[in-house]
């Protein structure tokens, strides 16, 4: 499943459903862009023509650096006493791709705490090299995303074995999820998202006002106590 969020949303605004031998890189053709748009994702879908192409229409990329990348350096920048000091290089290469030249922006970045190097690339050459680490962190919302998911809906195992039925119990678990994000975001107290999952599916055969519950758990039953009197009036004769 490959899932596109919007940053300030924080819930999917385009799925797509591919077999595990596509590569990844085809959904990036599936991404309707508006002309100054950022997107970010894994270096899993490295597609350096798609990169180009994102460029000519003014759409801005940052992602990660592939291990194996090959690249000549053609212009390092120098890095003001404002950058983070974190960022190592910030540099213009070339990247040949189908005989086709590419240019993109490359920026190393060394995270004190995890010890580890992270390389950059983008298209955008204004912004400031730390700013360009910064956005690709944003990033992590996809896998609190997928996180949520995989905890808290089953997908560990599929009720059907074939496509449509796969793909309806995942649909399933995308709208569940996002009408359980609505229910945590107008709920007046604060509560993490696998533990309302687990309060709701427990009372969800019950009665009971869900948002005075939510606000108040440990309050007085009766007043929780929501039932219609005219539920079941159409089995009324």
């Amino acid at each position: 499943m490959h899932t596109m969020i919007n940053a300030s949303e924080d819930v999917p605004c385009l799925v797509r459903f591919t077999s595990a031998a596509t590569h990844d890189h085809t959904f990036l053709k599936e991404l309707d862009l508006k002309k100054g748009s950022f997107v970010v994702f894994d270096k899993g879908y490295v597609d350096y023509l798609q990169y180009h192409n994102w460029t000519l229409k003014n759409i801005y990329f940052v992602t990660r650096q592939k291990n194996n990348a090959m690249y000549k350096s053609l212009e390092e920048f120098t890095l003001q006493d404002h950058i983070h000091s974190g960022v190592l290089k910030d540099e213009r290469i070339e990247v040949i791709k189908d005989k086709q030249s590419i240019t993109v922006r490359r920026v190393a970045f060394y995270h004190a705490e995890q010890d580890r190097v992270y390389e950059f690339i983008s298209n955008n050459f204004e912004l400031p090299a730390d700013k360009i680490a910064e956005i690709y962190k944003q990033r992590w919302q996809i896998e609190t995303l997928f996180k949520r998911l995989k905890q808290n809906f089953p997908l560990k195992y599929f009720l059907g074995d074939n496509q449509n039925a796969i793909e309806i119990q995942i649909w399933v678990s995308l709208i569940i999820g996002l009408i359980m994000l609505v229910i945590q975001r107008k709920a007046k107290r604060k509560w993490a998202f696998s533990n309302m999952m687990s309060i709701i599916r427990y009372h969800s055969m019950t009665y009971i006002d869900l948002f005075k519950f939510l606000k108040k758990p440990d309050g007085d039953w009766r007043d929780l106590n929501n039932v219609n009197q005219n539920q079941l009036s159409m089995f009324q004769t």
